[in-house]
């Protein structure tokens, strides 16, 4: 799928719905926010949420007292929404509208976020792509929280196909120098 099919269809999508009625979607984001919070980081940590979306995962970093937030999504429908419903708080983060796998970062982040776009990379390129983005732009020693599909897990999300990981298949996919 091009860049500019991704785009049209996640706008498409978050353009016609409202967030609430999409099956991926969360009020509360306990488990992440568990996660993130037990590698003890720095409230000036940069965080990047790749496919952030409408994700309330900002609104609550926000509220921990997070300081260096960005969040990256193809679709500008979405980024706007959760700009609206931010608010004034919506200055205090990075909105970065563009594919992951055309991104140059020209930040470092401590902690990579992704839980709703690697899956979806289905051609080897644009994976490649994306790791290649991850690579540049995660500090050293830094955190990556990646979610996808488990093997048992359906074939498609949002009427596109997705690619289904075990822990394994998702540590060997990036590559040499994650855990």
């Amino acid at each position: 799928m091009s860049v500019a099919s991704r785009q049209a269809h996640w706008d498409h999508i978050y353009g016609t719905k409202d967030e609430v009625a999409l099956s991926w979607f969360q009020e509360n984001l306990a488990i992440p926010i568990e996660w993130i919070m037990q590698e003890r980081p720095n409230f000036d940590a940069a965080i990047i949420d790749v496919g952030g979306g409408t994700s309330r995962l900002v609104d609550s970093l926000l509220n921990r007292g997070f300081q260096h937030l960005s969040v990256l999504d193809i679709s500008v429908e979405a980024l706007g929404k959760s700009k609206v419903r931010l608010g004034a708080q919506a200055v205090l983060v990075e909105w970065i509208c563009t594919d992951v796998t055309t991104w140059i970062p020209s930040s470092q982040y401590w902690l990579w976020h992704d839980r709703a776009v690697f899956h979806f990379l289905t051609e080897a390129q644009d994976r490649d792509a994306y790791i290649s983005a991850l690579r540049r732009a995660i500090l050293p020693g830094g955190r990556i929280m990646i979610a996808s599909f488990s093997l048992d897990g359906p074939e498609k999300c949002s009427n596109l196909p997705v690619c289904r990981y075990s822990h394994e298949s998702l540590t060997q996919e990036l590559g040499v120098g994650f855990e």
